[in-house]
């Protein structure tokens, strides 16, 4: 399938909200296409100087315009897709495009464990002192928050190119329990630190067992 493409170094999920901020020509037209025909386009990812996985978006409101006809816009994402050819500029338009391959994905992982990730993430938020908003398991899925648990960016790129949510949430787990582990540590550290120097009682020893 031949479609427009946006290429960013970002990464979104199929799912999420797009904000974008429209200046350069080629994607004025873009946007302008976009609502005229109701076409979508892809954002594939800008990655170790490549593009090969992105994800379709859909224009979903145009917020402001600007008077030198920039544009703030709002897209839902879609689809993840592979990137099979790229072409600078497609056709007629000033805007680039390539074909694309999309992914077969599920979404299908038992909810008790679906709960224990939740439970990791109220854990991390916990320790950095951030408000966690509750979410139902039943409306929970691995792309709701992964932009929230500190993903590096290579680590949600790798997210998005994995197909099966059971793999998507055992990504998410062992990235969990790594952080929780390190920060931890951190907060160990830091409260060893803030209390030396205070002072403490301490109990004398009995040096009757000890051997000489």
């Amino acid at each position: 399938m031949k479609i427009p493409l946006f290429p960013l170094k970002s990464v979104f999920f199929p799912g999420e909200t797009v904000p974008l901020h429209i200046f350069e020509a080629r994607y004025k037209q873009l946007i302008s296409d976009c609502r005229e025909e109701a076409i979508t386009f892809g954002i594939p990812v800008y990655f170790n100087n490549k593009l090969e996985f992105g994800t379709e978006v859909q224009l979903v409101e145009v917020v402001n315009t600007y008077a030198k006809g920039e544009m703030d816009v709002l897209c839902v994402a879609r689809q993840v897709f592979k990137l099979t050819s790229f072409e600078p500029q497609m056709s007629d338009k000033l805007y680039p495009g390539g074909t694309v391959e999309f992914l077969e994905y599920d979404f299908i992982a038992q909810s008790s464990y679906k709960a224990e990730v939740l439970k990791k993430i109220e854990q991390l938020y916990e320790i950095m002192e951030l408000t966690n908003t509750p979410i139902d398991v039943g409306k929970y899925n691995s792309f709701v928050l992964a932009h929230k648990i500190g993903l590096s960016y290579e680590q949600e790129y790798e997210l998005l190119q994995l197909g099966k949510e059971k793999d998507r949430l055992d990504f998410i787990y062992n990235h969990l329990l790594t952080i929780i582990k390190v920060l931890s540590q951190v907060e160990r550290t830091r409260k060893t630190i803030e209390l030396n120097g205070h002072f403490k009682n301490f109990d004398p020893l009995d040096f009757k067992n000890i051997e000489n």
